[in-house]
């Protein structure tokens, strides 16, 4: 009887590894360990289903067989839970929304949902962080950040894609009056602590683990801060961002060990910050290193892979070695997209809807497959889950079998 428990534990824990229930992924560092095809057909991945979608640069998250969608139709903002094999509808949930554009861009959802034991997160443009249950849909509890804390609309609306940590949840709110950051308790939305007054960026957070110590690290329109995430402690603030006012810091940090990079556009590029306690020291800086516009790079055996330049310029594509910047390769007029980490292969998916596979080397460029996933503009970043592939453009998101 142990054996047999023992044996369906760790079948779970395999099971749950294989899910993406965040923006990044399961780690939050865009980095897929499951199942993946050595080749695939000519004709690229097969397409297991294909649904309608309305608007929004929401990704799409996966969690334990269901694909968690957050996009908007109209004046209602949705979450609709479909079956991860077929993409069948099982539930959604709807609340009104008056957000508007100020640039005529889409109105719906940017950030991702979160996906946290029996709790699905999400937090709208308009402001509006809600908790629905994962099995119905139904709303346990909604906090309109907009309307409690006075949190300006920003160029975009609102975009921090919920970040779940021991019962909390994290979000880059930017109130002013000490309500930039926050925590949330995620049981039932109550405040848990505020800190800063910096105004939102469109950056997710992240928690590390460093020297033993729980770190929250909030890139905002102003910097880097480091909070305690269980009492909103501020360790220490780290001023990064453009001297632009035009402007975003929209890629997530990216960590390593006691090493956090940092990357955005508008003239400001990248740094590598070395965290020691509660104090940061700047290790080196350049903005011709990797210059992040919105896509996050990712990390591995100490390289950094990622688009640099601004996103309507067309960016190049480039490595850089971490600890010195030091550009490795670049690949100009590559175009923009996402950067998805999956074993020794990069899946690029660029704005055109192509997929590009490539070696993670430092010493070149090797595409190994590409192929076209769907027609122009992708700009969410997809899941992958258990060998498929989910992406979405401005009206479908498709499924691909990637095993």
């Amino acid at each position: 009887m142990l054996l047999i428990l023992i044996l369906l534990l760790l079948t779970r824990q395999v099971a749950v590894g294989e899910d993406w229930p965040q923006f990044l992924g399961p780690e939050r560092n865009g980095s897929y360990s499951g199942p993946l095809a050595a080749t695939w057909p000519k004709s690229g991945p097969a397409v297991l289903w294909e649904v309608d979608v309305g608007h929004g640069f929401s990704a799409p998250v996966v969690a334990r067989g269901r694909v968690i969608l957050f996009h908007r139709r109209e004046n209602q903002a949705i979450v609709e839970s479909l079956e991860a094999g077929t993409g069948k509808r099982l539930w959604s949930s709807a609340y009104t929304t008056d957000y508007r554009d100020d640039f005529g861009f889409d109105e719906g959802p940017r950030g991702a949902p979160a996906v946290a034991g029996e709790r699905i997160y999400t937090f709208g443009a308009d402001g509006v962080l809600q908790a629905l249950d994962f099995s119905t849909g139904k709303r346990v509890w909604s906090v309109d950040t907009r309307q409690k804390f006075g949190a300006p609309k920003g160029f975009f609306g609102a975009a921090c894609s919920p970040l779940v940590d021991d019962g909390r949840v994290l979000m880059n709110i930017g109130g002013p009056n000490g309500a930039g950051i926050g925590a949330f308790d995620a049981a039932t939305g109550k405040v848990l602590w505020t800190a800063t007054s910096d105004e939102a960026g469109y950056s997710a957070p992240v928690v590390a683990t460093i020297a033993g110590v729980r770190h929250a690290l909030f890139w905002t329109r102003a910097g880097l801060v480091d909070a305690d995430p269980a009492t909103g402690k501020v360790r220490f603030q780290f001023p990064w961002r453009s001297r632009s006012h035009a402007s975003v810091n929209a890629a997530a940090p990216v960590v390593v060990g006691n090493l956090v990079f940092l990357s955005a556009s508008y003239g400001t590029g990248a740094t590598l910050l070395q965290i020691d306690g509660a104090s940061v020291k700047q290790l080196w800086a350049s903005d011709e290193a990797l210059s992040n516009h919105y896509a996050t790079s990712v990390y591995r055996d100490g390289y950094v892979y990622g688009y640099h330049g601004r996103q309507e310029f067309g960016q190049s594509l480039r490595a850089i070695e971490l600890k010195t910047g030091k550009v490795q390769w670049n690949i100009d007029g590559f175009g923009a997209g996402t950067v998805t980490l999956a074993g020794d292969r990069l899946l690029l998916i660029r704005e055109n809807g192509e997929l590009i596979v490539a070696a993670v080397s430092p010493k070149e460029f090797r595409p190994i497959a590409q192929t076209q996933l769907l027609p122009a503009v992708v700009r969410s970043y997809p899941a992958l889950a258990d060998g498929r592939l989910y992406v979405r453009n401005e009206r479908t998101l498709a499924c691909f079998k990637m095993k």
